[in-house]
This record gives C-alpha cells, structure tokens and sequence, in this order.
C-alpha cells in the first residue's frame, strides 16, 4: 500500500480504480464490523424541517464509537490484515487517529499515530487512552506541521519499523468500512417512513466517507441525488469534481485555519477521486461562519453534540433551502452528521465566527 501523496495538480484520474470499492465490498465490511461498531441512530427535528420545508433525517455517527464514523473503515481495515502483521501506523489529526486506535487496542495489533502537535487536545487525550489498551509499542509521534509533512513521517517511521499503512481516506478498505452508515440509513430511512431518499448530504474531507457513501446509493437507491460539502477553505474536491482532474486546495495556509478540522485536506484521493467522479451527483463548500451557525443549531435545537466539521452536510442543506428551495421542498433528505468531538474550550471563539464578529 503506497502512501497518500500531492499528485500533480492537474493530474487525470485512474477510472480504473473504481472497481476497487463496490457494493459487494460494502456489504462485505458490514459483516466484519457487525457487534463492533454501533447502528447509530436516525432522528428527525421538526425545527430542520420547518426552516428547509423538507423531511429530513440525520444519521447520528456522532455516537459512533471513538465519537466519528471513523471508526468503520479503521475496524474493517484492521481486521482484514494478517495475523503475523507487525503492527499499523496512521496519521491524523484526531477522529482516524482515534479510530485506529481503538480498533487496535480492541484486536490486539500494535499502533503508531502521527498527529500534529496542534491537534485538538481533546482528540490526542482519547487517542492516548486508546492506545493504552493496545500492544507494546504502541504510541503517538506528534510532528510540527509547520516543518514537516506528516506523509514524510509516516513513511519514515513505517520503512523503520516494518508498519502497515493505515491512510485516512484513500484505501479500498477504509472506503468499505465508511460506507456502511449508508446501508444502515437506508434501512433505517424506511423504518422512519422517510422515503424514497431525494437527496443525500455527506460531509467531505478527503472523500472517504463521501465514496463509500455514493457507492451504497448508485447501487440500492440510485434515483437520490448525492452531494457532497466541503469548508470553503479547504475545496480541493469540489475544484476537482468541477474539472474532472485533480486539483489542490486553492490557498494551503488558508485551509488549516477552518474550524473544519477533520476537513483540512488538501488534495482528493487516488480511489475517492475517481469514485466522486462517477457516482457523486454535486459538490459545494460553505463558509466557516455557516457551519458554525449549523454546529450551535445541532446543539441547541436538537441536543445533539456535534464538531464543526461533522456539522458541514447540515450546513450545505440549509444553504441550498436558501439558495435554491423549490429543489428541497417537500423532499425527503438524508444528512450525515459525522463527528461529534468538539472541543468545549473552542465554543466562545466558535460563538464569535457564528455570527460573523
């Protein structure tokens, strides 16, 4: 498994990879997290509703365990290594780290971490009480993202150490596993008597759960028009969905100040990219005033404990009932709330971007 690495902008796209992830691989995953992972639940608020003028479902992975859905694609891809592997190593900025972590701690396979040393505290301090759990050796090597790239260390520390790569988003495995919330919304969906879906809305980073996501629904419920949202200051994916090539993010130091943390990504994927291509219907990014604004509106009209960029699907709803309401009226929608892990200390300054100050 080769590493992520910055592509030449402009670069076209292998449309052969998309067989790599398919509905078969989905289902396949599903098994393997099942008893693992939660179901985590749907529910509906009647104030989303009335300010769309829609029937909207949210899929919780906020209550996923390590608080993300991270934690499928990390299980399933762990679980498929052999058992004479010498262990993983990830990098991340919290909710993969988190992921791996735990599954590592839970099928006893030595982990290696790379976070920034401006990760959120929150996400290191789970990541630390995770890898307590997991075999010797395990730990988190934190890198100055100012002075290195975390690839580089990664990459490093895996030659050394003989480590199996554990990327964040672009690997057939971890696309599998993130696509699994799909299967369960779906049935979950026709439970609530929420359906046909019309549109789903997926937030998007390095598109892995966006991929795994499109995969599920061109197969099961094709007719739903997919879109996925990205911070306005980190939208390499949707430049490139709009190009058909790769493309990175238009101003690199302006994507690591969004409050979209988990979103900082500066380039799609060898696999997602492709994937998007041919199975994502739209993309579009909102501004980080906005997804505050839909962070503070899941917290306090719905109880529900989200981190900004597990509030970005949200966002791109309540920007297209704006922008566009006769395409949501009346609709049945899905949106994935994606991580719950904020950092309580960042309310106030959060606060301040919600309201433009």
């Amino acid at each position: 498994m080769t590493i992520e690495n910055p592509w030449t902008d402009g670069s076209a796209p292998d449309m052969s990879l998309l067989g790599a992830v398919t509905i078969g691989n989905v289902q396949e995953a599903a098994k393997r997290i099942a008893g693992v992972a939660h179901r985590t639940p749907v529910v509906t608020s009647r104030t989303i509703n009335d300010l769309t003028k829609a029937n909207v479902v949210f899929k919780c992975e906020n209550l996923q365990r390590v608080g993300a859905f991270k934690f499928r694609g990390a299980y399933n891809a762990l679980s498929k290594l052999p058992t004479d592997t010498n262990g993983v190593i990830a990098f991340s900025s919290g909710n993969h780290a988190q992921g791996v972590a735990l599954a590592a701690a839970l099928l006893q396979i030595p982990a290696v971490i790379v976070m920034p040393t401006n990760a959120p505290k929150n996400k290191r301090s789970a990541t630390e009480a995770y890898l307590a759990r997991a075999p010797e050796g395990s730990r988190i090597v934190a890198y100055d993202s100012n002075e290195e790239q975390r690839e580089e260390v990664g990459m490093r520390i895996a030659r050394d150490e003989n480590l199996t790569l554990i990327p964040p988003y672009d690997h057939p495995d971890i696309i599998a596993g993130q696509g699994t919330a799909a299967l369960e919304l779906i049935d979950q969906a026709i439970e609530a008597g929420i359906t046909p879906l019309d549109r789903l809305y997926v937030c998007t980073g390095g598109g892995g759960l966006l991929s795994g996501c499109a995969t599920v629904f061109k197969a099961i419920a094709p007719g739903c028009v997919i879109t996925g949202v990205e911070p306005a200051k980190g939208d390499d994916v949707t430049r490139s969905f709009a190009d058909g090539v790769l493309r990175h993010v238009t101003d690199p130091a302006q994507t690591a100040t969004t409050i979209a943390d988990g979103a900082r990504t500066h380039f799609p994927g060898h696999y997602t990219l492709p994937i998007i291509l041919d199975r994502v219907d739209r993309m579009e990014t909102v501004t980080d005033a906005s997804l505050a604004r839909a962070m503070f509106l899941c917290l306090e009209r719905m109880r529900l404990v989200v981190e900004p960029t597990g509030a970005l699907a949200l966002a791109g709803l309540l920007q297209d009932a704006q922008r566009e309401p006769d395409q949501i009226k009346g609709k049945n929608i899905a949106v994935l709330i994606t991580g719950g892990n904020l950092d309580l200390d960042a309310i106030p300054e959060l606060r301040k971007i919600a309201s433009g100050a």
